[in-house]
């Protein structure tokens, strides 16, 4: 017993000294190693921090207000959607609060997962963020949370509060960061300088996402003497599963130019080219009555399951089945090879696009199953890949960037990872932003709007009381404002 104490009193007295902190679920360490550094940065050019983080509190109080108005319309916003008989599509914008647990003292701003932007590349870890992200989206968190401190403890030097320490904690398995201050000194000065403090943290993760808002946009132009833009999207990765793989597919390093009839010139084309494409009614193709009675051959004709017609009974992979009409008939069919009829052919909707040379043309049409499109993609100089499937499986099992190599030995992921670096950066660190914002219990918040009301109303409401009384109310329905939307972002995100 004696020496099982003595050992938890060296391992204890271990960990205290490499400033250690272990509990269940929780790693914390803290160290006064950067305190120079924090210091130094507290006393640049005290005029600019006074004018900078000035403007951080005027920043701060209205993302406090405004925080609760976006709350408030998203929290209508999910329970109308939930209401709905047809939800919209995922890939609508629509701000899903998931979880958020950040605190102020020793642990200040702690993330977990917080608020995302539904769209494919945000989305939530272990419900479905794809595996390959995840370092994307723990290495934002931690770098938002990083700065956001960052921001805490340099306001907090600059007006003359104590700084003991910074450190970064894992909770499970998300990380973040902490400065520890002196809570003596940050009571001591006026409401307005406890305020620049407090907002500090959400206006250094506004900046962040600016900037990484800025570094996107500019992406080419930064990138333009190693890669160019504007010729096409360039395939990186072709998941293994995806239709496109094969010997007439996608390859990686293929440049695709065309899908169908619409112009690709980057991935947002590529994109927007696809979203077409599925909303759209399947495009034809004009082959001229000659051709038409040379490739077509006798086949018996049926009805699949959905009512779409199915006329090529061989089990062929290259032969489909094509409806077309003439004067006499509106319902011919004829099972043509797709690449014969395809190449060469002009893309029509009716026979009146296939009048030319007064050569009698059908626009023929390929007969599939709903929502399955037949579409052409261009990759020169290889052989155009003929995708019979659903567009959106195309779209999420491709991956593709505008960004295409000068020289031979530049990769072509390096301008994919910053891109989504900074995706990353900008809904998660504006994420903490806007949460933190929030007038909630242990957020920063709570203490944004305390220094707030102390500043504004001494002088109408006299009693100190009373004006905890005003701040109590807010924070509790504040607290029960983001609580639904937590409550309600997570069954949104599950239920999907």
């Amino acid at each position: 017993l004696q020496s099982s104490n003595s050992l938890k009193a060296s391992y204890e007295e271990w960990l205290l000294t490499y400033g250690l902190s272990v509990s269940p679920f929780h790693l914390r360490w803290q160290t006064a190693l950067f305190n120079r550094q924090f210091y130094s940065w507290g006393r640049w050019k005290p005029r600019f921090l006074y004018l900078w983080f000035s403007l951080g509190m005027v920043f701060g109080i209205v993302a406090m207000f405004g925080s609760v108005i976006l709350l408030g319309k998203t929290l209508l916003q999910t329970l109308t959607q939930m209401l709905t008989e047809s939800p919209k599509a995922q890939n609508d914008r629509m701000l899903q609060v998931v979880v958020s647990v950040p605190s102020f003292g020793l642990c200040l701003s702690f993330l977990l997962c917080f608020v995302l932007l539904s769209c494919p590349h945000q989305q939530v870890p272990g419900v479905n963020l794809p595996v390959s992200q995840l370092t994307y989206f723990f290495s934002a968190i931690l770098i938002s949370g990083v700065i956001h401190e960052v921001g805490h403890g340099v306001a907090a030097i600059r007006e003359q509060v104590r700084f003991n320490g910074f450190g970064i904690f894992i909770f499970i398995v998300y990380p973040g960061a902490f400065v520890d201050l002196f809570t003596t000194h940050l009571q001591l000065i006026s409401p307005v300088q406890q305020l620049r403090i407090f907002c500090a943290g959400v206006w250094h993760n506004f900046v962040l996402g600016v900037a990484s808002f800025m570094v996107l946009f500019l992406l080419p132009a930064i990138l333009f003497p190693f890669y160019y833009t504007g010729v096409g999207a360039l395939v990186t990765e072709v998941a293994e599963d995806s239709p496109a793989n094969g010997p007439r597919g996608l390859f990686v390093g293929d440049l695709v130019t065309n899908l169908q009839d619409c112009p690709v010139y980057n991935v947002e084309d590529w994109n927007s080219c696809l979203g077409d494409i599925s909303e759209k009614s399947q495009v034809g193709y004009c082959v001229s009555a000659a051709t038409l009675q040379q490739l077509s051959f006798p086949a018996r004709v049926y009805r699949r399951l959905d009512g779409t017609v199915e006329c090529c009974s061989n089990n062929s992979l290259t032969d489909i089945c094509f409806s077309y009409s003439n004067k006499l008939d509106s319902h011919l069919y004829a099972c043509l090879p797709a690449r014969k009829v395809i190449e060469a052919s002009k893309v029509c909707r009716t026979n009146m696009d296939c009048h030319k040379d007064f050569v009698p043309s059908f626009c023929v049409t390929p007969s599939l199953e709903n929502q399955t499109r037949l579409i052409r993609v261009k990759h020169p100089p290889h052989i155009d890949m003929l995708y019979v499937g659903h567009p959106m499986h195309l779209q999420y099992t491709v991956s593709l960037s505008s960004f295409v190599p000068r020289q031979n030995f530049l990769s072509i992921d390096l301008p994919v990872v910053i891109e989504m670096f900074c995706k990353y950066l900008i809904s998660l660190s504006g994420a903490l932003a806007v949460i933190n914002a929030v007038p909630c219990f242990a957020l920063d918040g709570q203490w944004i709007l305390n220094s707030f009301l102390e500043a504004t109303l001494s002088s109408l409401i006299v009693e100190k009381q009373n004006r905890e009384l005003v701040g109590f109310l807010i924070l509790l329905a504040g607290s029960a404002l983001l609580a639904a939307n937590v409550a309600l972002g997570l069954w949104m995100v599950t239920a999907r």
